[in-house]
């Protein structure tokens, strides 16, 4: 394959059946960690839930899921994607299973936080998919296995409702649900027998220290330890949201604890970062091993506002439309935001094809412009506009948003090989942190004021983007041996 177009059914070239293979165990869990929202009325029901505690559960989906995409991005890097992907899908079935078996709304909840582990999958096959396609063809390549993985939201939200309607009865939810988990519990074992780390004959470059991402300058270990604090900042604010002082889930004593232990955490991290950078603080790398962490922070910045608005977004818009319009019923309301989601099918895939083909830079400050522009169009949005032009609009601007996304995995395989992985987690840690973000301002203005933070803060993140500099020419990786090994980033 010469050119960076994709050849996506042919089988027999061994990249695109591993590109298959993992774009679906990325849908698995989108489709399980999402899978309680079309459920929600029926969940609703049977427990007789307030309005609270339903905020509650959603709040604690996405919790976990910032520390979690750490931590997985740590354990990828160190044992390897088949092994971890295997391990999630599995361990994300029970924990699916559970929910469906829980018999009190304590019971609910603490199935519903641990869902949130699950969600950690798709930094996985971020270093998967970089390590089985060349830098030509790997911004589509990775844009296909997020933009087809993260549709398992959107296929979970219309296939769900319908099992469990052929289930039937009042357990029919708790029978779909848990269809669900056993499909990732059982592709979970598919996916250790059919999967591998890299192709034939290559190498796997596993980090020599583990904790934190390896650094080369001291500049840099200041700007990662300063980049780390909004990922405490975001679960501080969680917590916050769940304090007797707002929703009132945790009591004073927990919320308290939780502060203490986010701080203990921080610590933590602080010193294993420290650990893993000594020596080279102390003696310095070699040139040719180089890299700059303004790299990574600038694709953690762009994340938190593709992703990050996504995830909110997609969260509000049905209301949105709902109380915009009148006339709208929920399904109604429901059917035209669905609009936003179902774009991730061609927008990401788009993104990382014109970063393959016209620059990564380029690209991804020309998407988030666009975004930028699109939520100041949706901020415009009022009951006196057309419904169409409404719904035109808003794919308008997802498209931007998930193409943005595309553009941003497109460069993360292409800083340094051997913690990508890492490097994956941490930007995916950071579209989490945006949610939370743009959910906290939401819940204090008003919804085009949503739209305009969003916005302002999109245009703010273009302008970060200009000191990205351009992958090019070789990043350089040590074989066990002690021999260099050159990747070509071009």
């Amino acid at each position: 394959m010469s050119t960076n177009n994709l050849r996506l059914l042919d089988f027999g070239d061994p990249k695109i059946k591993t590109l298959h293979v993992t774009w679906f165990a990325f849908f698995l869990t989108f489709v399980v960690w999402f899978s309680h929202a079309p459920m929600m009325a029926y969940i609703k029901e049977a427990f007789d839930l307030t309005s609270a505690e339903i905020k509650a559960l959603l709040i604690l989906n996405v919790a976990l899921t910032i520390p979690a995409r750490i931590v997985i991005g740590t354990l990828v890097d160190k044992y390897g994607p088949r092994a971890i992907y295997s391990m999630l899908l599995v361990i994300g079935g029970f924990i699916c299973l559970g929910f469906a078996a829980a018999q009190t709304y304590e019971q609910l909840a603490i199935m519903r936080f641990l869902s949130g582990f699950i969600g950690a999958g798709f930094v996985i096959g971020i270093r998967l998919v970089g390590e089985w396609f060349p830098a030509k063809q790997v911004g589509v390549a990775e844009g296909v296995y997020g933009g087809w993985g993260n549709f398992g939201s959107a296929a979970g939200a219309m296939t769900l409702p319908t099992i469990a309607l052929l289930y039937g009865g009042d357990n029919g939810w708790r029978y779909a649900l848990a269809t669900a988990g056993v499909l990732a519990i059982v592709y979970g074992f598919v996916f250790y027998r059919v999967a591998r780390n890299t192709p034939k004959g290559s190498t796997y470059f596993k980090p020599k220290k583990h904790g934190g991402l390896e650094v080369t300058s001291k500049g840099d270990f200041v700007f990662y330890i300063l980049m780390n604090l909004p990922m405490y900042a975001a679960l501080a604010l969680l917590t916050w949201k769940l304090s007797p002082t707002n929703l009132g889930l945790l009591d004073e004593f927990g919320t308290n604890a939780i502060y203490v232990v986010l701080v203990a955490l921080f610590l933590f991290q602080l010193r294993a970062i420290y650990h893993v950078n000594e020596e080279h603080l102390k003696e310095g790398v070699p040139e040719i091993q180089r890299y700059k962490f303004k790299q990574v922070a600038v694709l953690d910045v762009a994340y938190f506002v593709t992703f990050g608005s996504e995830l909110a977004v997609v969260s509000m818009l049905p209301l949105f439309f709902l109380e915009t319009f009148e006339g709208l019923d929920p399904v109604k309301a429901g059917l035209l935001a669905s609009g936003f989601a179902f774009m991730n099918l061609v927008a990401r895939p788009t993104g990382g094809h014109l970063s393959d083909r016209i620059g990564r830079r380029k690209t991804l400050g020309i998407l988030i412009l666009g975004l930028a522009v699109g939520y100041f169009v949706l901020s415009r949005i009022d009951g006196g506009w057309w419904i169409p032009a409404a719904v035109i609009a808003t794919m308008a601007c997802s498209f931007f948003v998930q193409a943005g996304e595309g553009a941003v995995f497109a460069v993360v395989p292409l800083i340094k090989r051997r913690m990508t992985g890492q490097i994956a987690g941490m930007a995916g840690a950071y579209g989490n942190v945006g949610a939370v973000f743009y959910l906290t301002v939401l819940s204090f203005v008003d919804y085009s004021t949503f739209f305009m933070v969003i916005g302002a803060s999109a245009g703010l993140v273009f302008l970060l983007v200009q000191f990205m500099d351009e992958p090019s020419g070789q990043m350089a990786e040590v074989l066990p041996d002690g021999t260099v090994e050159l990747i070509s980033v071009e």
